[in-house]
Parts: C-alpha cells; sequence; structure tokens
C-alpha cells in the first residue's frame, strides 16, 4: 500500500487543490446556480472530469493522457467520482421535481419536499478482461464523493470533498475485490442469459453503506466548504501526504447502526473483549453491552449507543453480505458525528 514514490510529480499540493476546486468547482456551480435561477434547470455538479484533475493532486500523481480510455493516473489507479451535490429533489405531496434551491414545490407550492441523496460510484464490468484489470491489473481505486455534511439538516451551504483509496491487491480490502467478481458473475453474466440485447446497470457501489465500510477505504482526502451558494471559503482538515505509506492510516469506522441487530449481538458475542471493550462510549460498560444482547428482547437503541462505531480490526468478524439478496440503497444511516 506504498505509492510509486517515483511518479508522484506534483508539488505544493494542498494549494493546488484549493485552486483546482475554486476554479474548476465551485466559482462555475455559483454560476449555474444563477442561472438555474432563471432556466429551472438543475446546476448538478457533473464532478468526472474534475474528480480525475483532484485525484491527481491529491495522491501527486499525473494523469495518463488517455480521457475516458485506459488508465486514469500514470501509475494505473482508477479514479471514480460521485457527486451528492444539487440533485434533483421530488415533492412528496404531487410527486413533482423540484430544484435544490427550491424550498417549495413549484407545481402545487408544498414545502414536503423529499431531498434525494442516493448518488453512487459505478463501475461497468462488461467482460473477463474488465474484471481482470479492475480486481487485479490495477492496485488501488480512488474514489471522490462530494456531498453534505448537515444533509439531514437540510443546510445545503456546506458541501464536503471526501477521497478514499482501496488497494484491491492488498487483503485488507479482499471484499471489494469479492464484490466485483460478484456482481460479474451472479448479476452481469446471469442478465445476459435471460436478456442478450440488453446491457445490465453497472454495479452500484454506494457511499456510506455496509458493503463500503466492509471494504475499509482508507480516507486520504477531507475538505468542507462553507457558504457553498454564495462565497465559498475552502477549509481543508484532512490530507495524507502522497508518499505516505496507506497501511499506516487506519480505514473509516462503520456505524454500528448498518449492522442487523442479529449481525451486531453476533459480533459482540465472537469478538475478543479486548477488541469490543476499547469501542464502548456513552458510560457503558462491556458488561452493560453483554447484559443488553442477553436480553429476551433486544434494547437496540441502547445497544446502538453503547457501540455507535465499529473499527476495521472488529469488522474483521464481519461478513460480506451476498450482492444479490441485500439492497445496499437502503442502507442508509444518520450520521450522528458529520456536523462540521
Amino acid at each position: 500500500m506504498v505509492p510509486n514514490k517515483k511518479l508522484i510529480t506534483i508539488d505544493d499540493n494542498k494549494n493546488k487543490i484549493l485552486k483546482l476546486l475554486q476554479d474548476l468547482v465551485l466559482q462555475p456551480r455559483l454560476k449555474a446556480l444563477e442561472w438555474s435561477k432563471v432556466t429551472k434547470q438543475t446546476p448538478n455538479m457533473k464532478i468526472g472530469y474534475p474528480g480525475q484533475h483532484l485525484a491527481s493532486l491529491i495522491t501527486g500523481v499525473e494523469g495518463a493522457r488517455t480521457g475516458a480510455r485506459g488508465d486514469d493516473l500514470r501509475d494505473g489507479t482508477e479514479v471514480k467520482s460521485c457527486s451528492r451535490v444539487d440533485q434533483l429533489d421530488t415533492c412528496k405531496y404531487c410527486g413533482a421535481k423540484v430544484l435544490r434551491i427550491e424550498t417549495n414545490c413549484p407545481q402545487c407550492d408544498s414545502t414536503n419536499i423529499k431531498r434525494m441523496d442516493d448518488s453512487k460510484w459505478l463501475f461497468g464490468i462488461r467482460s473477463e478482461t474488465e474484471l481482470s484489470l479492475l480486481t487485479e491489473t490495477i492496485d488501488r481505486v480512488f474514489l471522490t464523493l462530494a456531498d453534505y455534511p448537515n444533509f439531514r439538516s437540510n443546510d445545503f451551504d456546506k458541501v464536503r470533498f471526501q477521497a478514499f483509496e482501496i488497494w484491491n491487491n492488498n487483503d485488507r480490502h479482499k471484499h471489494f475485490k469479492t464484490l466485483m467478481t460478484n456482481y460479474y458473475n451472479k448479476i452481469f453474466l446471469e442478465h445476459i442469459k435471460r436478456n442478450p440485447n440488453k446491457t445490465p446497470a453497472p454495479k452500484n457501489f454506494w457511499p456510506y453503506s455496509y458493503q463500503f465500510y466492509l471494504c475499509n477505504p482508507v480516507k486520504v482526502f477531507n475538505c468542507v466548504v462553507t457558504n457553498a451558494n454564495s462565497n465559498p471559503e475552502i477549509v481543508i482538515d484532512h490530507y495524507i501526504e502522497p508518499a505516505t505509506d496507506r497501511a499506516t492510516i487506519q480505514a473509516e469506522s462503520m456505524p454500528s447502526s448498518l449492522l442487523l441487530p442479529t449481525e451486531l449481538t453476533k459480533l459482540i458475542e465472537e469478538a475478543p473483549k479486548e477488541i469490543i471493550e476499547p469501542q464502548i462510549t456513552n458510560g457503558y460498560t462491556y458488561n452493560d453491552v453483554q447484559n443488553i444482547i442477553r436480553q429476551l428482547r433486544l434494547d437496540k437503541e441502547r445497544l446502538l449507543q453503547s457501540i455507535p462505531f465499529i473499527n476495521e480490526e472488529t469488522r474483521n468478524y464481519l461478513k460480506l453480505r451476498d450482492t444479490d439478496i441485500v439492497a445496499e440503497a437502503n442502507a442508509i444511516y444518520s450520521r450522528r458525528r458529520e456536523t462540521l
């Protein structure tokens, strides 16, 4: 999990990142927001190519000059981008589409709006060659994500940019390889057998899902933009230097609320006390947790209060759910600690 230092050629990374986000993302978005009020078209921030620029600055590795084909970065890194900013919303009353900048439905004037937060990373795997390329040839998958840290509070004036890495040839991230292989064999090929003339949808990889955390993503970048809709100000609060060994960085902690009650109780029963105990918070003790899971009727709320997050070491005791059975799109949790 050590980046190729010979290919790290971009310096002064943080300053360049700040300028890039202003020039390619935030300022163009402000113009789009202005015109959106006139045209009623979505100002949705398409982050595909800006995401590749951002990946180069965060990793220090230049692009491979291939456009949409070939390697995204010179070291072979695959870059995927996802933006949950300015998604198109829906009126719960009449079903009309509502822009993110609108507070009332344009059709019925209702304020009962379903705000959408479901964009995801897409992996298209259409052959054994493409599967092998993604799971064997490529060493690093780089994921960029733009979203709202305070989405549940309807705060759309604060935007966050994050970047995660998955080193799919390292055993630490083995579940990513399994997910992609399962998709190709169980979904893509089965679909082709039934519908040979129709190409299946790509593999959906959902941010903040059970599967996402089980792949042990390593966060290498985080910045928060305040006043994003008027006068953007950026603060980078997490940045891993390009040459740093990623094996030394802990993966993101998983919210325990993503686990099924049976998974959580089994995890506590099977994992050693010395692994579970350091994660117990809010005044609870290990004995308290044991007593909660021994109750005839599980008090899941208290259990989640006692162990709100699960670290990477503990996740070794969890199993990857079958992608044919579990719909990760429904695995949405309340981001308790994300009140930046």
